[in-house]
């Protein structure tokens, strides 16, 4: 009886538990295919720009791609940035979050963020 009651205790807790896991890519990339050369102290630095999105799959089911999801992060935080004139984003960096229930459920988060920068000559 007593082991039942171990393995019982063993079996709650595994299947009560979550599971998280990041990962962090950053790339300098250019997503919207014009070459920057910051080389000359001719730009300053306006703020910051984040976009996220998030895709949510119960035992693999549902959603769209990662990779589709990254974009989607990447595409919210160009709109969330509200470019003007000869303004830019830099340094784009990707965090990947995943939790859930393996591998009953799973949420996977994608946070872009960048840098914002204006161009003064």
């Amino acid at each position: 009886m007593k082991k039942l009651f171990i393995i019982a205790v063993i079996a709650c807790a595994a299947l009560l538990t979550s599971c998280s896991t990041h990962f962090y890519s950053s790339s300098n990339a250019s997503i919207a295919k014009t070459e920057v050369v910051l080389s000359q102290n001719n730009f300053k630095v306006i703020g910051q720009a984040e976009g996220v999105a998030t895709i949510t799959q119960v035992l693999g089911i549902g959603g769209c791609t990662q990779k589709q999801v990254r974009s989607n992060a990447v595409g919210e935080m160009f709109k969330n940035a509200n470019l003007k004139g000869s303004q830019t984003i830099i340094n784009i960096n990707v965090k990947q979050a995943v939790s859930g229930v393996p591998p009953f459920y799973y949420r996977t988060t994608y946070s872009a963020t960048g840098t914002i920068i204006e161009f003064t000559e």
